[in-house]
């Protein structure tokens, strides 16, 4: 059997081909998510908040795409549009979480003060709400496609939210070791070594550390002052002494 020169065209995308719901689809943007329109816009944020809600009563083994589209009111085959695996939509909750905590980016406080309010406030995301603290955990170290991209987008808000906090003379290397702490925080309070809270209590000390040092060196640079002890130490001693006493 021949194939007809017809069949191997390829699709204009801008041709009708048949009926498709406007409520799926959607433009990527170039930091992998999507511009949604209104409508899709709250049929995604139906399946979201019905994905914490679920999360907050079961476990991740429990929750089934389909079970959360039951709970929007969303029919099963929309919902799998929007997230292709329930590791994709829990991925998806845990970074809607992450936006939701405020930026702190107040001029008038210290810059220490800045970072260790924003990580802090990032660490304690799901602090008390352990099922769902399991459930993005188990979600986000898997090795789904799509969860691979909701991780970059993850790192870009905390990455941009690091820079935020230290403001316009941010160093890269410095943003990178905060990064590197803040997620290494995490997997250590993901694994059950320490809570959620301890881990925000010692991101303060090592927030501490990293920028007492950093501070230094700019000083140093700025007017050849003497970097025999940058300070770092006694920046980590009372980073932890001020979150100890938020425990």
């Amino acid at each position: 059997m021949g194939f007809h020169r017809r069949s191997l065209r390829t699709p204009d995308p801008h041709r009708y081909g048949g009926h498709v719901s406007s409520d799926v689809l959607a433009t990527a943007t170039p930091n992998g998510g999507q511009v949604r329109r209104p409508r899709q816009e709250e049929t995604f944020r139906k399946l979201i908040t019905a994905a914490l809600d679920t999360l907050r009563a079961a476990s991740h083994a429990d929750l089934t795409v389909r079970a959360v589209a039951a709970r929007a009111q969303v029919a099963p085959a929309t919902a799998y549009t929007y997230f292709s695996s329930k590791n994709h939509l829990v991925a998806e909750v845990y970074l809607d979480l992450v936006r939701r905590v405020p930026f702190f980016n107040d001029v008038n406080e210290a810059r220490l003060d800045r970072v260790q309010q924003a990580l802090r406030s990032l660490a304690l995301v799901v602090a008390d709400e352990p099922e769902v603290a399991a459930a993005c955990t188990t979600a986000l170290l898997s090795n789904d496609a799509t969860v691979r991209g909701v991780r970059d987008r993850i790192g870009a808000e905390i990455h941009n939210r690091i820079k935020s906090a230290l403001g316009p003379e941010a160093d890269s290397r410095t943003v990178a070791a905060l990064e590197m702490s803040y997620f290494g925080a995490l997997v250590h309070a993901g694994s059950g070594a320490f809570t959620y809270r301890q881990i925000a209590d010692r991101l303060g000390y090592v927030v501490g550390l990293i920028l007492g040092g950093d501070d230094a060196g700019r000083a140093a640079a700025r007017g050849g002052a003497d970097t025999s002890d940058p300070g770092g130490d006694d920046a980590g001693r009372a980073a932890a002494a001020h979150t100890a006493g938020d425990a």
